[in-house]
């Protein structure tokens, strides 16, 4: 089946459910198909089609698709704990690859508590139990949540912008979700449950292999980055998006902002401390994500190590590409830069070396509009008290820089891991974080629409998956770049862009689901982010050069 086939509805058709129209298709189909779109929304298989509608079907082998069977995922886990724990509280706090780390407010978690929960959730599964949306008026809401009982009602019943409640139903069990479900429990055909550290980890598949869990990856650094920012967040009391607007309400704003950003400043100040100590180090290699702040981080950075009597000095990668004629192609023949044979290593190794011993090099500065090297006469040599900084994809990877001993390397990966969650069962991905800055700095700077950076950015994430991610855990310290408040400040600039996207266009599916994010936040204005703050690199006015 074609996942991008639009499929248009007739007369005869409309009042019938996506479920009903396309039964054989979906039965058919290679993978689960979870969901679709209809006029370029997400809907779950029981919308009711009208006539002229055009219609989409979404398999777990896509990315939305994918998101769609874990929201699912996750929901039957916690009918499922809550069916087996009715008086313990069940927190999902962020994600580790293909998986969601959960953590119980009392219960320590044992084997036997793991068994109890997958068996249940497989009984669910084999029963195929309808999973209804059900949609209510803010007064209905209330009148329900009168006699039924859940850790969310609070959240939306409390939030002006919204005036219709969105609550999914399976059998007797009522919880919000902040997206689409599937609309059956069978869809969750592949899932795993491990104990881990203090609680456990939900597994699932990925959208290039649906139909398996691949071995799981220990990823201790990149978790200890995660739970330095959960702790510090549970001491604010801020780690809901309930709570971070009450902080506003309460004009507490500027009090929670002081603090996310000196977390952020002792972070820095701390690894600056560490390179000093440590007298081999001889450069510091910068990786991470699209819109992590990369730039403002390593102003920060050298700011730090001249306090510490180090004269940080840049080179750039983007100096050192190959030869167009030389550049590999990707499976379609074009032009890959992303990848590392990309990058001439031979001579970008050679420079390093020399500088690191003390020599002088002529550097050489790429043309790229003619894809070549020229020399402009511009000299480069380390002086005693000066330290290499570089920055780039590849810096995690030891292939980049093969000559230089290890001990001579610092390495940094730094990304914007969201610990912030809407609910208990309902997190904000750091994926959507890292977007919705990018929209508004590409607003901002580069003159590109919201469709246009929604357009383009599943091969901004594409990339990262190759050359960034499964080198995160080489790096000597994982920085979280996340603010606790950025989204309310972003929020002001990223929904009119968001709102321009049009919904006869393909990218309107996504603009929706992430304005059905930000009309959660209540806004702050952008004065309110200090000139230093790293949220400024998307923002604007800030104190440093970009």
């Amino acid at each position: 089946m074609n996942q991008d086939k639009l499929i248009e509805i007739t007369k005869q058709q409309e009042g019938m459910t996506v479920n009903q129209i396309f039964e054989q298709q979906i039965n058919e189909s290679t993978y689960q198909v979870v969901g679709c779109t209809v006029k370029n929304e997400y809907k779950n298989l029981e919308y009711p089609v009208r006539e002229g509608d055009k219609i989409k079907l979404i398999q777990v082998s896509s990315k939305e698709g994918m998101k769609i069977y874990i929201r699912t995922l996750v929901y039957v886990m916690g009918k499922a704990f809550e069916t087996l724990f009715p008086n313990e509280k069940l927190t999902v706090e962020y994600q580790l690859g293909n998986a969601m780390f959960c953590k119980c407010d009392t219960l320590t978690v044992t084997k036997e508590m793991i068994e109890q929960i997958k068996t249940k959730i497989q009984e669910m599964v084999n029963q195929n139990l309808p999973i209804q949306k059900i949609i209510m008026t803010r007064k209905e809401a209330e009148t329900f949540y009168e006699t039924h009982i859940t850790s969310k009602g609070r959240l939306q019943l409390d939030l002006t912008e919204n005036q219709e409640i969105y609550i999914y139903q399976c059998e007797d069990y009522y919880n919000y979700c902040y997206g689409t479900l599937a609309n059956r429990t069978g869809v969750i055909q592949e899932f795993d449950i491990i104990r881990y550290f203090d609680g456990f980890l939900i597994r699932y598949p990925s959208s290039k292999s649906p139909n398996e869990i691949t071995p799981f990856k220990e990823t201790k650094k990149l978790s200890w980055a995660f739970e330095e920012y959960e702790k510090i967040h549970r001491v604010l009391d801020v780690n809901t998006v309930y709570k971070l607007n009450k902080a506003i309400e309460e004009k507490r704003m500027k009090d929670i902002i002081m603090l996310a950003e000196a977390l952020h400043e002792k972070k820095i100040a701390m690894i600056a401390d560490n390179i000093a100590k440590t007298k081999n180090i001889k450069m510091i290699l910068i990786a991470g994500p699209s819109s992590s702040g990369k730039t403002t981080f390593a102003q920060r950075l050298g700011i730090q190590l001249r306090l510490n009597g180090l004269k940080p000095v840049t080179i750039s990668v983007d100096n050192y590409f190959v030869e167009r004629q030389d550049t590999p192609r990707d499976s379609n023949g074009e032009y890959d830069f992303e990848c590392i044979e990309a990058i001439d290593l031979a001579l970008l190794n050679d420079h390093l070396v020399k500088l690191l011993n003390g020599e002088k090099i002529e550097m050489p500065q790429f043309d790229f509009h003619v894809g070549s090297k020229k020399y402009t006469g511009k000299t480069m040599k380390l002086a005693e008290d000066e330290i290499l900084v570089m920055e780039g994809i590849h810096c995690l990877n030891d292939e980049l820089t093969r000559q230089i001993a290890k001990e001579q390397k610092y390495k940094i990966y730094i990304s914007a891991l969201t610990v912030l969650n809407m609910d208990r069962y309902n997190r904000i991905s750091t994926t959507d974080t890292r977007l919705i800055r990018r929209i508004v700095r590409d607003h901002q700077f580069r003159g590109y629409t919201a469709k246009h950076t929604i357009a383009t950015w599943h091969k901004v994430t594409e990339g990262e998956e190759k050359n960034i991610f499964p080198y995160q855990e080489e790096a000597n310290t994982i920085v979280n770049t996340s603010l606790i408040y950025e989204l309310n400040a972003l929020k002001p600039i990223a929904m009119p862009l968001l709102q321009e996207i049009k919904q006869e266009e393909p990218e309107y599916a996504e603009a929706q689901r992430l304005i059905d994010i930000l009309k959660y936040f209540n806004p702050i204005p952008k004065e309110y982010v200090p000139a230093n703050s790293l949220l400024k690199e998307f923002l604007g006015g800030g104190d440093f050069k970009y």
